[in-house]
């Protein structure tokens, strides 16, 4: 039975929305209702084009979103009551490691710094799904998942409308295509309560910006790599061809 919305509301007050439902400045926060001019700022210039505050905080969010992502999709492979849950599990997984690979070479070749660990709310997300079990657990997954997609979706296409660095333009088309796939899987497992969901994305709650914001990588430490899964042999979105320089 899909989740009541008093139930979904208590989940988004004390779970809450993460990075995904915000915009990010890393290290600092700027909320999504609080966005100004000051995101097309250039904080950079690189040979792919110019970086924009707006383009570091969305491969900030690209990466701090599979590292809550991945190790739910792992859960539900291996909890989800029916085959459906188990394939949007596969996707989640195999999704997030292809973003995962490119949100790591982009902080290589951009100087972007990117988290190790999820924000505090987004591991929340992770603990409010293991604690349940059975058709609550599906039910519960595939709620928190189908909100946390529907917000990033037009963050995705604003990114891929306005960036002017190839790279960025990148990843923004590979974030398209996985999302709509995790969207469309989610669906498939015959659980999403649109009236809910549409109600959570249009509505989420106001959150402290520590709560938000993912805890910076410790200095020295090495990066954590969400694990290839060639195993699961999905059909998912594939990554575009490397792009070459920006022109300006």
């Amino acid at each position: 039975m899909p989740i009541s919305r008093n139930k979904l509301g208590s989940i988004f007050v004390f779970g809450a929305l993460g990075l995904t439902l915000t915009a990010l400045a890393y290290p600092a926060m700027l909320g999504v209702e609080n966005t100004t001019s000051g995101q097309e700022r250039i904080i950079a210039n690189t040979r792919y084009g110019p970086i924009t505050e707006a383009d570091r905080d969305f491969i900030v969010k690209v990466r701090a979103a599979g590292l809550w992502e991945y190790p739910l999709g792992e859960m539900v492979m291996e909890r989800g009551t029916t085959a459906a849950m188990k394939e949007a599990g596969k996707h989640l997984i195999v999704g997030h490691a292809g973003l995962d690979e490119m949100c790591r070479k982009l902080s290589a070749e951009l100087g972007v710094t990117i988290p190790n660990q999820a924000s505090p709310q987004q591991q929340q997300f992770v603990a409010t799904v293991d604690g349940s079990s059975g058709k609550e657990f599906d039910s519960t997954a595939v709620t928190i998942m189908r909100v946390t997609h529907g917000q990033i979706f037009p963050v995705i296409a604003k990114i891929r409308a306005n960036t002017r660095n190839t790279m960025v333009r990148q990843l923004a088309d590979l974030a398209n295509d996985t999302v709509l796939d995790h969207i469309t899987v989610l669906e498939n497992t015959g659980l999403v309560n649109h009236e809910n969901v549409n109600f959570q994305q249009t509505n989420p709650p106001k959150l402290p910006k520590n709560e938000l914001t993912p805890p910076p990588p410790q200095p020295g430490s090495p990066m954590l790599v969400l694990k290839p899964r060639p195993d699961l042999n999905i059909n998912t979105a594939a990554p575009s061809p490397t792009p070459a320089p920006s022109a300006g």
